[in-house]
Formats: structure tokens, sequence, C-alpha cells
């Protein structure tokens, strides 16, 4: 007969728990994606929950690469975005609402990425700054309007500690404001987000058709 039986209680309540907080991330479920496998992607212009204006053309600007180098022909971004305007959708909510059907029979594009921005930019505090940017991704098969992958782009930099005790750290965080008034941090943390978005081995894009490694990754994830 148990004796303790809080006691007993208490070390299996414990023991499931840290059981499962050590469960590893569940792979991404890739049946839609590789059914209707797009060959070529349209990028909308991503729409922006951040303060930072300029943030969609930023990003706009470091997607195109990890899409190409994973495999898929991206339609090129700027084009889009000034055919789009040149037919009276200024804004990147306008461009987001663009039917399906008007996509496929304009461009052919088998997919279209919408992004949407959550995050962007300096975030300052009293003796440093952190670098953050965050968005989230959605594939969308154009033909049958079905999602086939969806994934979140996120990246931050932290100036740090420069030394010096109190005085050091005053002294770096005004170093810090001036140099990112110069050259934008998030530029770089935009293409180094969607690098890790794309090729995420858990839920990332799969390899498209014009990757060499296109039939071993479409068949063996």
């Amino acid at each position: 007969m148990i004796q303790n039986k809080p006691v007993l209680f208490t070390v299996i309540v414990f023991l499931m728990w840290g059981l499962s907080g050590c469960v590893p991330p569940q792979p991404y479920d890739y049946s839609n994606y590789r059914n209707h496998m797009p060959r070529s992607l349209f990028v909308m212009p991503p729409t922006n929950d951040s303060v930072e204006v300029d943030a969609p053309y930023i990003y706009l600007s470091t997607i195109t690469r990890p899409l190409a180098e994973a495999g898929y022909y991206v339609f090129p971004v700027a084009v889009i975005e000034n055919f789009m305007k040149e037919n009276g959708l200024q804004t990147p909510n306008e461009m987001n609402a663009v039917p399906l059907e008007k996509i496929s029979k304009i461009t052919g594009a088998d997919a279209v990425l919408y992004i949407h921005i959550e995050d962007w930019g300096q975030k300052y505090a009293v003796f440093d700054s952190t670098t953050v940017v965050q968005a989230r991704a959605k594939m969308v098969d154009v033909k049958t309007g079905m999602t086939l992958w969806e994934g979140t782009a996120h990246a931050a930099e932290g100036s740090g500690d420069g030394g010096g005790g109190l005085v050091g750290m005053a002294v770096a965080a005004v170093v810090e404001q001036i140099l990112d008034s110069v050259t934008d941090r998030a530029h770089k943390l935009s293409g180094a987000a969607n690098k890790n978005m794309v090729v995420n081995r858990t839920n990332g894009l799969l390899l498209g058709p014009y990757s060499p490694g296109y039939e071993t990754d479409v068949r063996g994830r």
C-alpha cells in the first residue's frame, strides 16, 4: 500500500510536465503542398502592422533571392508593384485583395505568397536597442485557392553591452542610435529572417522544381 499519495501524485505530474516540455515541434503537413507543387510564385507586396512605412518595400527587396535559391521562379517584385499601381491599386491592402482568377489570367503564376509584417525596426531602451523583423507568410494555390504553406519570418539583434559599466552602455546606446539613423539594420535582418523561414527543415518551404534537390525533398520529407 502506497503511503505518500500526495507526494507520488506531485512527482507524476512533474514528470508528465517535464516530458511534455521536451516534445519536439511537429513537422509541417506538406500534403497539399506536394499535391499542388508550384513552379512559379507571385509575391504580393506585404501588408504592414508596424509603424515603419518603408518596411514593406525593404522586406520585398529581400524575399526574391531565398525563394529563387529554393528552386522557384519568382515574378519580379518591383515589376509587379509598378504594374498594380499603374492599374489603380495604390496600397498593399488593395493589391492583396486582387482575385486569384485575375492573377492567374494576367500572369499565369502557380501560387501567390501573401506576407504580413507584424513588427519591424529598432526598439530603444535606456542603455541598448534591439532591431526586430517579424512577419507571417502564406502560400496559396492560384487555381484552387487552397493554402499550401504557412510560415513565420523572424530575426532580432541587440546592441548588447559595450563594456565600461553604465557609462559605456550609455555611450554605446548613443552611438547605436546615430548609426541606425544612417544604416538600416532591419534590411540585413530581413534577409536573414527570410532565409531562415525558407530553409527551415521543420516547417520551411519544400525545394522547388528548379532546385537540384527537388526530387529528394518532395518524396523524402
